[in-house]
């Protein structure tokens, strides 16, 4: 059994079950006592805790996650880094990993795929804002919920963009199938990597299959870096041709190609939903960029190398024509055009430095590096700055509601490029937001109601609330409410309904009670009967409850499961009576003494005409000397063997009737009753007359 099974951390978190085993930690079901709630734990294997790296690696996921507060990212409610455990606390959920769907879906329809990847983006985005990458997004890290709510756990090697590039121990790290080619050669990672595992999950998702398989690690790794994946539409030819352009552009080998960010991803996305025939032609896209030398990097500027051999033949067809020019001229001749050629060189070659230097400067007095436009206002930082007074303007109105009206989205030439004072620059402006009221989708069901936000082109975002009056993945409400009117691109939060919310219930004390009983009294009150572990060692009659989890008098949600211990009866110590005759003929207060191999056993003032037989309690098995001495004399001495269920009387001395007291006026003495003879038979019927037995 697990060690940490039932132990309570910090005397608040009661462990219950394991969850799962990971490489450097297990996660394990547990009950919050203070905020009375379901919790996961996530705690670091014992042999790594004094691993530095992997002591890294989980406080950085606990890091990282502090900082995030996001609804589609796993919730982290606490953290300890003790000496002996260190410990992460999570929110339970209770779901599967996307991967699992996967594999029991095969293809995924690519609606419900963009379900998903709309909610793991704005995850992403959340958490790119807050710099910090996962690096090891993959489906085995994406939790489904029921109502198809989706959370992104496992920041294990997530790290915050300013920290360092890399590591060498770093450049492995990271599920082969999912990650990127940059990060595959241990290269500089940004959030483009994450963007390249959402593709490669995207992809998986619509085709049912990876895109890259080998027979190791390694195979994959090269092909990540360098082979094309098979087109989705090849695969699947239901897929349509604008969601397979998305999914190829997030999947770029070249991180500059891919998609800007996890938003911009998103925009189109949601732009692909609204109208599923468009096409987005990234490709087009990037040989434009190629063509006017804005690419990013990794030597998106093809060099052109037409241009260095047309100079190279220009000039030797000239070297000819001057070798052939000469060799038909005299030698006197040459000579002296010779003379008068040199001259007029040496002239023109001043003269021609001089207005070489002359243009020069006058052209570089009339160039100016751009400045970067992208993200700036257009009527307040750019329109009427005399900073840019050298520079035309030609404006184009886009449309990004994620972005502020007025913003400038993209710029033609790119800025730092140097171009001539006068230059028209093309810059795209968002335009004004659109107005839009919001529909009332109260009562619907939740993926319909979210569509139907979304072609109102509003953000909208699930969240799970408990209701008693809606069905179970219905819309309660949503915030802001129906009927109000916000800008498009305005967040709407749908609020979605688990069913009634958990009743809590106190746990009875049924300790003690024969586990039947005990059953029906945690049924009576809301709870059902958990795992039953049996306790050989308890002395306790078989059966019988010997604790619970939770404890008595703890609160839990009615209809969550009460584990007991119950006693197996193997270590219960039975008894067995043995009864020893009295003298009935002594009628006074007598002390009477009982020695069990040699040690005094008990010690009692009876009457025997009261009480007419000793008792002597022998528990387990074994054998006894039994004497018993009445006022000093020894009256009776035996030796038995004994069990649980009887006892065997081996040998016995005679009784000795002891002599009474003297009173203070003698008086006759009656004859002395004659002892029985060693032979003489013991009446084991009748604890009055003769020894008896009786087992407990």
């Amino acid at each position: 059994m697990d060690k940490y099974i039932g132990k309570r951390l910090d005397g608040r978190y009661e462990i219950h079950d394991l969850l799962g085993v990971g490489g450097m930690a297990n996660v394990y079901r547990a009950y919050d006592k203070i905020e009375n709630r379901w919790v996961a734990i996530k705690i670091l294997k014992e042999e790594l805790s004094d691993n530095s790296e992997f002591l890294r690696r989980f406080r950085n996921e606990s890091k990282a996650i502090a900082v995030l507060s996001h609804p589609n990212i796993v919730k982290v409610f606490d953290v300890s880094f003790g000496d002996r455990i260190q410990y992460i606390v999570m929110e339970f959920i209770d779901g599967i990993t996307l991967k699992r769907y996967i594999e029991q879906q095969g293809e995924i329809k690519w609606r419900e795929a963009l379900y998903f990847t709309v909610q793991i983006l704005r995850a992403l985005q959340h958490a790119h804002e807050k710099g910090i990458i996962h690096r090891d997004i993959k489906p085995q890290n994406i939790m489904l919920l029921e109502d198809g709510t989706i959370k992104v756990t496992d920041f294990g090697i997530a790290r915050f963009s300013q920290a360092e590039t890399q590591t060498m121990t770093d450049k492995a790290i990271g599920s082969v199938h999912y990650i990127a080619p940059e990060q595959a050669r241990g290269g500089y990672i940004n959030d483009k990597a994450d963007i390249y595992s959402v593709g490669v999950m995207l992809y998986e998702m619509l085709t049912g299959q990876l895109p890259f398989v080998a027979d190791n690690a390694v195979s994959v790794a090269i092909m990540q870096m360098q082979a094309e994946p098979t087109p989705p539409t090849q695969i699947n030819p239901a897929i349509p041709k604008g969601l397979e352009e998305i999914t190829m552009h997030a999947m770029e080998k070249n991180p500059a190609q891919r998609f800007p960010s996890a938003a911009d991803m998103l925009e189109d996305v949601e732009r692909f939903r609204r109208n599923p025939e468009m096409l987005f032609r990234f490709g087009e896209q990037m040989d434009h960029a190629y063509a006017s030398g804005t690419a990013g990097i990794y030597g998106n500027v093809r060099p052109t190398q037409s241009a260095k051999y047309n100079d190279s033949y220009e000039y030797e067809e000239e070297y000819v024509r001057s070798r052939n020019g000469a060799r038909a001229s005299m030698i006197i001749t040459g000579i002296l055009a010779a003379l008068i050629v040199v001259g007029l060189v040496v002239g023109g070659v001043f003269a021609w430095k001089f207005f070489q230097n002359q243009n020069i400067a006058e052209e570089a007095s009339d160039e100016i590096v751009l400045p970067d436009f992208v993200g700036k206002i257009w009527e307040t930082e750019i329109k009427n700055n005399p900073e840019y007074s050298d520079i035309e303007f030609e404006i184009t109105e886009g449309n990004k509601p994620s972005r502020k009206p007025g913003e400038v989205l993209d710029q033609s030439p790119a800025g730092g490029m140097t171009v001539k004072k006068g230059k028209v620059v093309k810059l795209s402006v968002n335009g004004a937001l659109e107005k839009v009221m919001i529909e009332d989708v109260t009562g619907k069901d939740q993926t319909e109601a979210y569509n139907i936000l979304l072609d109102q082109g509003l953000d909208p975002q699930i969240q799970a609330v408990a209701d008693e009056e809606t069905a179970v993945g219905y819309v309660v409400k949503t915030d802001p409410p129906a009927n109000f009117t916000v800008s498009s691109g305005t967040a709407v939060t749908i609020f979605v309904s688990t069913g009634p919310a958990e009743e809590f219930a106190e746990v009875p004390n049924i300790v003690g009670y024969d586990l039947a009983e005990a059953k029906d009294e945690l049924e009576l009150i809301g709870f059902v009967p958990g795992s039953i572990e049996y306790d050989d060692e308890s002395d306790k009659e078989e059966g019988t409850v010997l604790s619970t989890v939770p404890t008595a008098g703890e609160e839990a949600p009615k209809g969550s499961a009460v584990n007991v211990v119950v006693s197996s009866g193997k270590g219960v110590i039975k008894e067995v009576n043995y009864n020893i005759p009295l003298p009935t003929e002594v009628n006074a207060d007598v002390e009477m003494k009982i020695y069990v191999d040699g040690e005094l056993y008990d010690t009692r003032t009876i009457n025997p005409s009261v009480s007419p037989y000793a008792k002597v309690i022998l528990r387990g098995n074994g054998h006894a000397s039994l004497v018993i001495r009445l006022d000093d004399q020894e009256y009776i001495s035996a030796e038995v063997n004994y069990t649980a269920e009887s006892i065997d009387v081996v040998s016995q001395k005679p009784f000795a009737t002891p002599t009474p007291e003297p009173t203070a006026t003698p008086e006759p003495t009656a004859a002395p009753t004659p002892a029985p003879a060693d032979d003489a038979p013991i009446d084991e019927g009748d604890a009055g007359t003769g020894g008896g037995v009786t087992a407990h």
